[in-house]
């Protein structure tokens, strides 16, 4: 059985539309931080971790600073199922392949 198959609502899914994840991924609580304006909150990272079991995926977002690479603070952290942690990665392939095509070959960070 295919992913699209497994769950039809990626069958709506259009890697050129950057707003892509709010389709499918609908707020699941009434309450959520927000910038004032109606917004998620931002928050910069430089720093992830991702651990997986059979059915989930754990995705750390933070940040490591430079003056002391010991030091690693996590702010966020995305669970998900494997099936969607797919979709993030072909939506992040889109974009990066988008982002190459306009401003050139993104520089490694390491």
């Amino acid at each position: 059985m295919t992913l699209e198959a497994a769950f039809p609502l990626q069958s709506n899914l259009r890697p050129a539309d950057p707003l892509i994840a709010e389709e499918f991924m609908p707020w699941t609580s009434s309450h959520r931080e927000t910038d004032g304006k109606g917004h998620p909150e931002g928050r910069y990272a430089n720093f992830f971790k991702v651990g997986h079991n059979a059915y989930e995926f754990v995705i750390d977002f933070g940040q490591s600073y430079a003056d002391d690479p010991q030091r690693e603070s996590i702010h966020s952290r995305v669970v998900t199922s494997p099936a969607y942690a797919k979709v993030l990665l072909k939506i992040l392939q889109d974009a990066i392949g988008r982002y190459d095509a306009k401003f050139g070959s993104i520089i490694d960070a390491e």
